[in-house]
């Protein structure tokens, strides 16, 4: 298999040569950027700790870092971690492509499954990894939760789920997740959950895989993993700031292998995220602004409020033209949902990120109205 082209530049080049209409402003919905502030504070720890810059930061992270997740997840998850069972990251991208690479080297004939449509860094580690790929799709008809298949698991080394799910907005429910964890146990493959999304609810707050883990008569974690991250839930993107969390005998070996990849966080940002990580009043507060952005969309579009995420999952008659009219037209960029997903998955249905203000959210929700009255 080759690296494909990123679902950005594959955009890039559908919209080639199409001129937008000019007497719109631009909206861009299409990366899952928050385009709010970072809170004052964050950068305030950022300012204040720059003197750090002369230190090398240790590939474990700082003790501080380490009890500010570990608070995170107690606080949210009600699941006391001890640091054998964490490791601070430099965001979760590169987890996704090194994480797979370091457990599957030794295998002979690797295989790997991933949700499809997926965050492109899956499917970029199985290239890496040499790994033969199981889809576990993601349709209208089962729901948007992967249909579970024994047989085919049977085969897998490595499982990546990712609830609330990028980029249906669907979540998976606690009695789903253990049976996830079950078969783990049973056919001895490592799951991993990408809960980066997880902060982001309009309701009920979502369940982690580690909560499922207990639940499952496995308070160890054996085989169960998970990486969250600031980026979302913080406004904070730029700090880089993740963490992968559960079993401690893999964690125990990935973290030798992490200190050869050199791609520990700086100290300055490392405590910024400490401090963003400790507080939840401005998690909050983004939250409802996001909910709200949902609520806008339900009122223009007729949409069912998603669950979680800042995504909507639009069904459309035909994505690449939808995206290229609505350009054209209105200006504003969406992302064909046949660039996230394989096997003919995505097709008829395009990501919105509504990462914007709520003013600047119905601007474009007015805009997408339209151009669908249209086609």
């Amino acid at each position: 298999m080759k690296f494909e082209t990123y679902p950005f530049e594959k955009l890039t080049n559908l919209l080639d040569g199409i001129t937008p209409n000019s007497s719109l402003d631009p909206i861009v919905l299409t990366i899952g950027e928050p385009q709010f502030e970072t809170p004052a504070f964050i950068t305030e720890a950022l300012c204040s700790n720059a003197n750090l810059l002369k230190k090398y930061p240790k590939t474990s992270g700082e003790q501080e870092l380490r009890d500010a997740i570990r608070s995170f997840f107690k606080h949210r998850f009600h699941v006391d971690l001890d640091n054998s069972q964490l490791i601070p990251t430099f965001g979760t991208r590169e987890v996704l492509f090194n994480f797979p690479q370091f457990l599957l080297s030794a295998k002979e004939e690797p295989m790997m499954a991933f949700t499809n449509p997926f965050y492109q860094i899956y499917e970029g580690a199985a290239i890496a990894s040499g790994a033969k790929v199981l889809h576990l799709n993601l349709t209208k008809e089962n729901g948007f939760l992967p249909k579970i298949n024994e047989s085919e698991l049977a085969g897998c080394d490595l499982v990546i789920l990712n609830f609330p799910n990028n980029p249906t907005a669907s979540v998976m429910d606690m009695k789903t997740m253990v049976e996830w964890v079950k078969l783990a146990i049973k056919y001895d493959f490592v799951l991993l959950n990408d809960e980066c999304y997880s902060e982001i609810y309009t309701k009920t707050p979502p369940p982690s895989l580690l909560q499922a883990s207990i639940e499952a008569d496995n308070p160890t974690f054996k085989n169960i993993l998970v990486i969250n991250s600031i980026s979302k839930r913080s406004s904070a993107p730029g700090l880089r700031s993740g963490f992968i969390a559960g079993d401690d005998r893999i964690l125990k070996e990935y973290m030798r292998y992490r200190t050869y990849v050199g791609c520990a966080s700086p100290l300055p940002l490392q405590m910024a995220a400490a401090s963003a990580w400790k507080d939840n009043e401005h998690v909050i507060a983004f939250r409802e602004k996001y909910k709200e952005n949902f609520e806008i969309a339900h009122e223009v579009l007729g949409i069912k409020i998603p669950e979680a995420t800042f995504y909507i999952w639009l069904e459309v008659e035909d994505e690449l033209e939808f995206t290229k009219r609505l350009y054209e037209r209105y200006n504003v960029k969406v992302l064909p949902g046949s660039f996230l997903g394989r096997e003919g998955i995505g097709q008829g249905f395009v990501r919105i990120a509504l990462v914007e203000s709520a003013e600047r959210t119905l601007e474009a929700v007015k805009r997408i109205k339209a151009c669908l009255e249209e086609c």
